[in-house]
C-alpha cells in the first residue's frame, strides 16, 4: 500500500487510518512513517543541539511520548529541530503557526510563502548541514562522495569521448577521488555503534542476571533482561565488525532463553517457545555448538512442564546431538531431561524404563564430570551440582522411587545457598511427594502447607502454584478426605500468603466447628485437621518472633507425631518444658519439632 509514496505521504496515510480508531496524531504518524523509535528521534535531536554548539536538551522519551499522545506540545525551540529531524514544517506534526527559525526544512533552499503569499527562496548554500533520520532506503551519500564521483565519471567520459587523452592530464584529481572513496570504506569497516568495552559490560550484565535467576522474583528480572535485549538488539542492527558480531548473536541467544525460562516460570508457554525460537535463531549464527545445545535442552523444559513428555524426550536427544562430543553444559542437562521424560512417559510400573532412566542419569554424571569449572559455578548457562543432584531426584520421585529420591534430594537441598529460593521450594515439594509414595500423607500436606505459607506472593510463579497442584493431586488419590487437603487447597488459591496466615485461627474455628455438623467427615478427622493447623500457627509464631540464626543448611528434623485427638490427659501433663510459666507457647502442640527448615525469601534466613 506504500509502495511509490514519500514517507510525507505514508505519515499522511497513517494519520487518516488510524486518528480516528486509535488516536495516533501526525506527530506520531511522521515516527511510524520513517520506521524508528522513540530513542531515534532523541539521539537525532540531541546532535542537532551539539552541532549548534548548544547543551543538551532535557528531552527524553517520555517527554517525547507525551508530545506523541497529544498530552504536551513543543516548545518553540524544540518545535524546530522536531521539524528538523523529520524535514518537515510543523502543520505536518500537528501544530499551527510558522517555525521560529523562519524557513522551511524539507530541504536547503526551500521554497516557502509568506504572509502575503509572496514566493520567497531561502538560501542555505552556507549553512551546515543538517542532520536528520532517513527512512530505510539508499544511502544518498556525502556531498564529497558525490563529488568524487562525479569527478570519476568525467573522467570516464573523457576516456570513452578521446581515448588519446594524456594519462597525466587526469592522474591528480582521478588518482584523488579514489582515495577517498577507499579510505571513507575503511572508515565504514572500522565503525561500530558498540565499542569491545561496551560488550565486555553488557556480559557482565548478562552474567549478573543468571546469577539472579535463583533469588529474584520473575517479572522484575524478566523486564531487566528484556531491557538488555532490547539494547543489543539495537546494536546488532547496524553494521558491526565480524568478531563482535559474533558476542552480540552470543548475548542475544543467551538473553533469550533466559527470557523463555522465566516465561516457564511465568506460565506462559507460548512466549516461551517464542523466545526459545529466537534463541535458536541467535545460536545457530554463531555456530556454537555448546551453545546450540544449551538452547535445546533448555526448550525441552517447556514440553516438559506442559505434560508432553515425548516432545520434550525429542528434544533432549536433539541437544545431545547438537553437542556432539563437546565437554559442555547440555552434556548433562539433555540426558536429565531424558531420564524425567521416560519417567512421565511409563509412571513406575516398568522395570526396564526404570533401567533406561537410570542409564541416562548415569550418562548425565559422567557429562558432568567433564565440564569445565565454569560451567559448573553457572546455575544458568551452565549446570551446578545441586542441580544435577535435584533434577536427579525429581526423576526418581517420578519412577516411584522413594527412598532413593529422598537422599539425593536432601543431599541436593544442602548446596543451595539462602538466598536462592526458586529450586529449594521445588526440591521441597518433591520430597513432600516422597513423604505421599512413603504412605505419610501428614507429613507431605504438613511441608506443603509450610511452603506455601512462607512463600511471598511475588515469588508464586507458575511453576511453584503447579508442584503445590501436584502435591494435593497426590494425596488426593490416596485419601480425598485428609483433614488438611482442603484448608491446603484455600492456601494454594489464596494470592497473598501472609493474609493466609492472618486468618489461620479462622481457618482453625471453622474446621472445630464443623466437627458438630453433619458430615461425612469424622469428629477425629476434624479434629485432627484443628490440630494439625494450630500446630502449624504456632511454630510460624515462634519462628516469627524468635531472632533469625545464620543462615545453615539443615537436614530436615524427624517429625514427631500428631498426639492422639482423643486422649483425655489434661493440658497440665502435656506442657514441655520450660513452659509451665503461662507463655503463650504453652499447649499440647508446643514442643513438637518444627518440619524441614525452609529459606524464606522475605529475609533470606533459614526459618
Amino acid at each position: 500500500m506504500a509502495a511509490g509514496r514519500s514517507t510525507a505521504q505514508i505519515a499522511d496515510m497513517i494519520y487518516e487510518e488510524c486518528s480516528a480508531d486509535y488516536g495516533t496524531t501526525r506527530i506520531k504518524s511522521q515516527r511510524l512513517a520513517h520506521g524508528i523509535a522513540l530513542a531515534d528521534v532523541i539521539e537525532q535531536v540531541r546532535a542537532l543541539f551539539a552541532r549548534d554548539g548548544k547543551s543538551q536538551p532535557g528531552m527524553g522519551e517520555t517527554l517525547l511520548s507525551s508530545y506523541e499522545s497529544g498530552l504536551k506540545r513543543p516548545g518553540p525551540e524544540y518545535l524546530h529541530y522536531l521539524c528538523s529531524v523529520y524535514r518537515v514544517e510543523p502543520a505536518n506534526l500537528g501544530y499551527d503557526g510558522p517555525c521560529i527559525c523562519g524557513h522551511g526544512h524539507r530541504m536547503p533552499g526551500v521554497m516557502r510563502g509568506d504572509s502575503d503569499g509572496n514566493v520567497t527562496r531561502i538560501d542555505l548554500r552556507n549553512s551546515h548541514r543538517e542532520l536528520y533520520i532517513q527512512p530505510a532506503g539508499p544511502d544518498p551519500g556525502s556531498a564529497a562522495n558525490e563529488e568524487d564521483e562525479n569527478i570519476l565519471r568525467t573522467s570516464l567520459l573523457t576516456v570513452l569521448t578521446n581515448p588519446a587523452t594524456v594519462q597525466a592530464e587526469l592522474a591528480a584529481p582521478v588518482l584523488g577521488a579514489i582515495e577517498n572513496i577507499r579510505r571513507r570504506m575503511d572508515e565504514t569497516l572500522v565503525s561500530a555503534t558498540v565499542s569491545p568495552a561496551m560488550l565486555d559490560q553488557w556480559e557482565e550484565a548478562l552474567a549478573g542476571f543468571g546469577r539472579q535467576y535463583m533469588n529474584t522474583p520473575p517479572l522484575r528480572l524478566l523486564c531487566d533482561v528484556m531491557l538488555e535485549f532490547s539494547a543489543v538488539r539495537k546494536a546488532m542492527d547496524r553494521r558491526q565488525p565480524i568478531d563482535l558480531q559474533d558476542r552480540l548473536c552470543h548475548m542475544a541467544a543467551q538473553l533469550a532463553g533466559l527470557g523463555g525460562m522465566i516465561m516457564i516460570n511465568l506460565g506462559d508457554h507460548r512466549l516461551a517457545r517464542a523466545f526459545f525460537r529466537t534463541g535458536r535463531t541467535a545460536a545457530d549464527e554463531t555456530g556454537n555448538r555448546a551453545l546450540r545445545a544449551w538452547v535445546c535442552a533448555r526448550e525441552a523444559l517447556v514440553p516438559l512442564y506442559l505434560g508432553d513428555p515425548r516432545e520434550a524426550l525429542n528434544l533432549a536427544k536433539k541437544s545431545r546431538d547438537l553437542a556432539g562430543q563437546t565437554p559442555c553444559a547440555a552434556q548433562a542437562m539433555a540426558p536429565v531431561v531424558e531420564a524425567r521424560a521416560l519417567a512421565m512417559l511409563s509412571g513406575s510400573g516398568r522395570k526396564d524404563v526404570v533401567d533406561q532412566a537410570k542409564r541416562a542419569l548415569s550418562r548425565a554424571r559422567a557429562a558432568f564430570a567433564q565440564m569445565s569449572a565454569n560451567e559448573k559455578d553457572d546455575a544458568t548457562f551452565g549446570y551446578t551440582e545441586r542441580q544435577l543432584y535435584f533434577h536427579q531426584g525429581d526423576a526418581l520421585v517420578k519412577l516411584g522411587q522413594a527412598l532413593e529420591a529422598d537422599l539425593v534430594l536432601e543431599q541436593a537441598l544442602t548446596k543451595y545457598g539462602p538466598s536462592e529460593w526458586l529450586d529449594p521450594v521445588l526440591i521441597r515439594f518433591d520430597r513432600a511427594k516422597c513423604k505421599v509414595l512413603e504412605g505419610d500423607l501428614d507429613e507431605a500436606m504438613e511441608i506443603g502447607y509450610k511452603l506455601l505459607s512462607e512463600l511471598e506472593a511475588s515469588y508464586r510463579a507458575d511453576i511453584v502454584i503447579k508442584r503445590a497442584d501436584e502435591l494435593a493431586k497426590a494425596v488426593a488419590a490416596k485419601n480425598p478426605r485428609h483433614p488438611l487437603l482442603e484448608p491446603y487447597r484455600e492456601l494454594l488459591k489464596k494470592p497473598n500468603p501472609e493474609a493466609s496466615l492472618a486468618n489461620l485461627d479462622t481457618t482453625v474455628a471453622l474446621a472445630t466447628v464443623s466437627s458438630g455438623r453433619k458430615s461425612s467427615r469424622s469428629d477425629k478427622d476434624n479434629s485432627a485437621a484443628a490440630e494439625a493447623l494450630e500446630k502449624l500457627r504456632l511454630a510460624s509464631e515462634r519462628e516469627a518472633a524468635s531472632p533469625q540464626p545464620p543462615a545453615t543448611a539443615t537436614p530436615a528434623a524427624a517429625p514427631t507425631p500428631s498426639p492422639d485427638p482423643t486422649d483425655t490427659a489434661s493440658p497440665e501433663s502435656m506442657t514441655g518444658p520450660g513452659e509451665a510459666d503461662g507463655s503463650d507457647d504453652s499447649g499440647p502442640l508446643a514442643s513438637v519439632t518444627p518440619i524441614t527448615s525452609i529459606t524464606s525469601p522475605r529475609t533470606g534466613q533459614e526459618g
